[in-house]
Parts: C-alpha cells; sequence; structure tokens
C-alpha cells in the first residue's frame, strides 16, 4: 500500500508543480467557452454593409409599407444614439416596375446583379396576395438570393409584409384595424414549475416560474465540467506511461513493485489530481455565482453524486488509457487508439441537447443506464428541473461500479503485459488476447 501512495504522490507532483497545469487549468474553461464567446464577437463584428433590395411588386399595395418599415428601421436600429457607431445594415428598398411580358428574363436580370453584388436580393410579390385564390403562384412572395435560407433580410421582411397584408384584409372586411388595436397582439405562454407540498410545514408551495437558462445551463455545465476533468485527470496518464516507457523507467519502477499497483498509484494520482482542478473550479464557480446571485441555481445537493461519478468515470478512463498507453511504444501509436478510448467521453456530449429537452424519455433514460456514458448523461438528467424516479441513479450507479471493476482487471491485465512488451504495436485481437489470458 505504501509503494501506491508513493506512485500516487510521485504522478500527482510530477503533473501539478509543473506551469502547464496551472496555466491549462485556466485555458480550459476558456476553450470549452470559446464557441459561445466567438458567437458573441462575431455578432458584434458582423458585417454592416448596407443591403440593397429590389422589389417588383404585381400586387401595388405591399411594397410601399417595406419601404416605410425599412426607413424606420434604418432611423432607429443601424447606429448606436451615444456612440455613432454603426451596428447594422441599412436595408436600402427600390421598387421595380412589373414587367409582364417577360418575367422569366426579368428574374434572370436580376439575379445577374446579385452575382455581381449589385443588390443584395430581390422580392416578388404576388398579384393575388391579399386575396389569394387557387393560383397559388399568383399569391406567392418569393425571395431570391445568394444565400436566402438563412438570410436576415428576408426574416426581417415577414414582419411588415405580414403586417401590412393583416390591415389590407382587416380593411377588405370592412374593419379598421385602429378600431381593434389588440386584435393581434401576441400573447406569451409563461413557463411555470410545479405546485409541492413542503413535506415539514404541510403548506402549498406556489409554483415558480421556470428559468430557461437554469433549466439548460446546469446540465451543460455538469457535462463539461465533467469532460474537462476527464481531459485534465485521465488523458495525461496515457502521454505519462508512453513517456516512462520509451524511456525505460517504467521497467525499472516495475523490478519493484508490480505492474498492478503500479497502474493502481498512477489512477489514484490521476483521481488526486481531477479533485484538484475540481475544487478550484468549484471555487472560482461559487464565487462568481455569489456575486451575480446565481447561488440558488446551484444545485448544490448535486454535488456529491458529481463528486462520485466523477471518481468512477477517472478509474474507467484511466485504465483504458494507461491500458492503451502500455501497449504503444511511441506518441505515433497512442494516436492510432486515442478517438475510440475518447469515444465514451465524446458521445455523451453529441447526447447532451436530447438528454437536456427530454430528460425522462426512453431514450435518455436507456442510454443514462448504459455504465460508461452514465456518469455524464446521468448527472445531466438529474441536473434537470424536470428531475427523474430516484431509483434510476442508484441503478446506474450499481452499473457503474461493476464496470468500474471490469475496467480495472481488464485494464490491468494488458497493462501488465503490455509496461514490459517492446517492438511493434499490438493489434485489437493481441489486446483482446492480453485481457483474457493476462
Amino acid at each position: 500500500m505504501n509503494k501506491i501512495l508513493l506512485v500516487a504522490i510521485r504522478e500527482y507532483k510530477a503533473i501539478v508543480k509543473t506551469k502547464g497545469f496551472i496555466i491549462g487549468l485556466a485555458i480550459a474553461p476558456i476553450l470549452m467557452c470559446s464557441g459561445f464567446l466567438f458567437a458573441l464577437f462575431a455578432e458584434k463584428m458582423g458585417d454592416t454593409e448596407d443591403q440593397r433590395l429590389a422589389i417588383v411588386d404585381a400586387s401595388g399595395v405591399i411594397a410601399p409599407a417595406i419601404v416605410t418599415a425599412a426607413e424606420a428601421r434604418n432611423k432607429a436600429e443601424v447606429f448606436d444614439p451615444k456612440t455613432g457607431k454603426k451596428l447594422k445594415p441599412a436595408y436600402i428598398v427600390e421598387v421595380l416596375p412589373e414587367d409582364s411580358k417577360d418575367p422569366a428574363q426579368r428574374r434572370l436580370e436580376l439575379s445577374d446583379q446579385v452575382r455581381q453584388d449589385k443588390l443584395h436580393a430581390f422580392l416578388e410579390i404576388g398579384a393575388e396576395v391579399v386575396s389569394p385564390g387557387e393560383n397559388r403562384d399568383a399569391a406567392a412572395i418569393r425571395y431570391y438570393a445568394k444565400n436566402s435560407a438563412v438570410d436576415e433580410l428576408r426574416q426581417w421582411l415577414g414582419y411588415p409584409i405580414n403586417n401590412e397584408l393583416r390591415r389590407l384584409r382587416l380593411a377588405k372586411a370592412g374593419i379598421d384595424s385602429k378600431a381593434v388595436p389588440h386584435l393581434f397582439n401576441w400573447s406569451s405562454v409563461e413557463g411555470m414549475e410545479l405546485v409541492s407540498m413542503d413535506t415539514k410545514t404541510g403548506q402549498m408551495q406556489e409554483a415558480r416560474r421556470s428559468n430557461e437558462g437554469r433549466a439548460m445551463g446546469v446540465p451543460m455545465v455538469a457535462i463539461m465540467a465533467m469532460y474537462m476533468l476527464v481531459m485534465i485527470g485521465a488523458s495525461p496518464l496515457m502521454n505519462s506511461v508512453v513517456e516512462e516507457k520509451n524511456q525505460r523507467i517504467a521497467e525499472l519502477i516495475v523490478s519493484s513493485i508490480r505492474p498492478f499497483p503500479f497502474m493502481s498509484g498512477k489512477l489514484l494520482g490521476g483521481i488526486a489530481i481531477t479533485l484538484t482542478a475540481g475544487s478550484a473550479y468549484l471555487a472560482a464557480g461559487l464565487a462568481l455565482t455569489t456575486k451575480f446571485n446565481w447561488l440558488e441555481y446551484v444545485p448544490v445537493g448535486l454535488l456529491p453524486w458529481f463528486g462520485t461519478y466523477m471518481v468512477l468515470l477517472i478509474l474507467m478512463q484511466g485504465s483504458v488509457f494507461m491500458a492503451i498507453g502500455s501497449a504503444c511504444n511511441d506518441p505515433r501509436d497512442m494516436q492510432n487508439w486515442m478517438l475510440p478510448a475518447m469515444l465514451p467521453v465524446i458521445l455523451p456530449l453529441l447526447m447532451m441537447m436530447p438528454m437536456i429537452q427530454s430528460p425522462n424519455s426512453v431514450f435518455s433514460t436507456t442510454m443514462s443506464l448504459i455504465p460508461p456514458f452514465t456518469p455524464m448523461l446521468m448527472i445531466a438528467r438529474q441536473a434537470s428541473p424536470a428531475g427523474i424516479p430516484a431509483w434510476q441513479p442508484w441503478a446506474g450507479l450499481a452499473g457503474i461500479l461493476v464496470f468500474t471493476a471490469f475496467y480495472l482487471f481488464v485494464g490491468g491485465r494488458i497493462f501488465r503485459v503490455g509496461i514490459l512488451m517492446q517492438g511493434k504495436p499490438p493489434k485489437f485481437k493481441e489486446l483482446v488476447r492480453w485481457a483474457i489470458r493476462g
């Protein structure tokens, strides 16, 4: 036992005392959030060049409303009123006369102008758009652009067009839209949590307004934090084993301690590294949530579950990484095995959104009870406001314990053979043979 602890302390000090660990500890959350931060930056640094729109309005009544709405938008939204900085592109609208003789040729000419960047897009409004009949083409509104599917101008056009159509159709029915100002007011459906009964006081607890940020953010943070801690605590074990094997350090260590205790010591070191990083992130997270009054959104009751899942996941993934590392002779061999080894922590990231949106669906329940996926997926389901049946985390924990023991047993058998092997890298069937025969 003393030798295992000595190996664990050596592994812990070798990682934690380096500048790379401190830098990685600071950079890892930034890298994980880089997509969100880049999206915010890109939104601020978006294209502000004016966009010219040509309108061919066969109805003759919709285009003026678009022109008026565009002028109002350009005046109110394009420039920052305080700094005068341009924030958005201005919409320059030009109304063209209808070409009833050859509309197809007109479309081609306008399309060429879009290709040459003389126009951003052009809009065709059908003659029967106010009172649609059987001829669907005559009532169609078509927007032509290089990337019309995700064009912001196309999305904006829906508001002035439909507002004007609503006004015209009411007028045609003899109703003054000003006389019924609330007729088309949009009413939102307010999300509420469930009403509950306080078991201690016996009083009914009123339902609270649901918080989308908490419902989505907390499970996402839990999954991303667990992934990040695996990369900090378990992933370096593979590099460490390959390096020690390459430099023949492992042979010297194995001469004084058996392979499995050696592997166990390194795993304990990986757990200690993970707990150190996790404690640092937890302290920083609590400080931030306290400062911004978000502490009520922190599910403190889930922290023991998170810690338990985290330790077991490090044991599972660490044993896989070390078994693979012991079978490799250099970093190039290791790279070939990296993706298969990472799949148990990569796949939960891909399944994250279905888990958060429907935590109690058959898919979510089934996937979260598959032991390699349980730590990341079960904690996401537990962090959801919807809640899950009380037996499922315990069932998942039982499965993880069984699989962790299996991973340690198989990984230990592969490690015992691989750590002293030199030469060509083994194939998958050889690893299976080592796991079976030892």
